[in-house]
């Protein structure tokens, strides 16, 4: 214990806390946190500076909030939205993205920027539901038709990426095949958990005790949330699947199980503090210092990746947007297109298990999380103006600001 040091974690709650400071203090600054949260860790990491260094404390934190970031996101599913034609539409827009990937994943692999065509396909078919649904609750679209489509077509690709990088991409040895009975068998259990839990908590003596802890310090719906998360986020990797399926599904269970909320109302903005207060930061300030952006700096060549990254999450997100012109009218289905385009975090966690697996180089995880902060910068603002947002919306990630 005497050689364990807190030096770097320091540092990295230091960065976490300045980046949402800045832009309070700047409010013509329209940057999402996230996107300064890893620039700061580019700075102050290994590449720079130097002053964080990714040890076991740091990795462990950083761990942690990732499986929160994903956790979080899963909470944002609503299962009762993913049906009718918005649904169809929504699984015949990730179906057309994947079949667009393909040829850009395998120009990617003959110029030798990855290893794996298949893997960077993956990558960029996924949408941030975390991201999108604060543009679009800010903008007050979330409950119309715009929002509607744009949410379930972001929850159909968050799942759909997830599922098909644990499937495909497992850091574990063992053919698809085998994968894809453990997922099934993953999956079932998770579900076998939901419905232990939705019943128990029907149980009035323990409902009783339950409504008595959760507002003391016991805060029991907390510790039990967070029970589940690292339960599940534990079995994915005992079998041998990617972590983060365990955590994206652990949030989903909990938003099906607690559809009524009125009795605690609190209990959503507890688990977005411990999450966006402390663990998520720690992970986005530790993606970024783990970056190798020297190889961008150095090389033109390598610093080319970033456009055609960015270019790649725009058509194969954003082309499928055409498909809602019938509903939603061109102008909005542009805007859905957009908002379909803009990823980040499962950008991050997806280059980490591709560079562990040898599939992708430093160089090209950074032009890939670069490309994707390019599209958090750039897509939900484009959006919001065809939506009609009012001059205070905020960007996500960003501090409210009062009109």
């Amino acid at each position: 214990m005497a050689d364990l040091s807190l030096d770097s974690v320091f540092v990295v709650c230091v960065a976490g806390a300045l980046a949402p400071l800045l832009l309070g203090l700047s409010p013509r600054l329209r940057l999402p946190a996230v996107v300064l949260e890893i620039v700061a860790g580019i700075i102050l990491g290994p590449s720079v500076l130097g002053w964080i260094e990714i040890d076991a404390p740091v990795q462990v934190l950083s761990m942690i909030g990732l499986s929160f970031l994903l956790f979080l996101s899963g909470l944002e599913i609503d299962v009762r939205r993913l049906r009718g034609r918005v649904l169809r539409l929504a699984v015949l827009g990730y179906l057309i993205t994947l079949a667009l990937g393909v040829p850009i994943g395998l120009g990617v692999e003959a110029a030798g920027w990855v290893g794996s065509a298949a893997l960077l396909v993956v990558i960029v078919s996924a949408t941030s539901l975390g991201l999108v649904v604060p543009v679009l609750k800010d903008t007050g679209n979330a409950g119309d038709t715009v929002g509607q489509a744009a949410i379930v077509a972001a929850s159909v690709a968050d799942i759909s990426a997830i599922v098909l990088l644990s499937l495909l991409f497992s850091t574990s040895d063992g053919s698809a095949e085998s994968r894809l009975l453990l997922v099934a068998t993953f999956v079932t259990l998770v579900g076998v958990t939901g419905v232990v839990v939705s019943q128990a908590g029907r149980w009035m003596r323990l409902s009783d005790v339950l409504f008595r802890l959760q507002d003391t310090t016991a805060e029991i719906r907390v510790r039990l949330a967070v029970v589940l998360l690292i339960g599940f986020t534990a079995l994915a990797q005992e079998f041998g699947l990617e972590s983060i399926l365990g955590a994206f599904l652990a949030g989903v269970v909990i938003s099906v199980v607690d559809r009524d909320s009125s009795s605690h109302p609190s209990f959503m903005t507890k688990l977005n503090a411990i999450g966006f207060g402390f663990l998520v930061p720690v992970f986005f300030v530790t993606s970024g210092a783990s970056l190798q952006v020297e190889g961008l700096i150095d090389s033109p060549a390598a610093l080319a990746r970033v456009p055609v990254f960015l270019a790649a999450l725009l058509v194969v997100r954003g082309l499928p947007g055409a498909l809602y012109v019938g509903l939603l009218g061109r102008r909005r289905a542009i805007a859905l297109g957009l908002l379909n385009a803009t990823s980040l975090p499962f950008i991050v966690a997806a280059a980490q298990v591709g560079m562990e697996l040898g599939s992708l180089s430093r160089t090209t995880g950074a032009a890939l999380v670069s490309a994707g902060l390019l599209s958090v910068l750039f897509f939900p603002p484009a959006a919001l103006s065809l939506l009609g947002g009012d001059r205070n919306t905020t960007v996500p990630g960003s501090p409210e600001r009062s009109p």
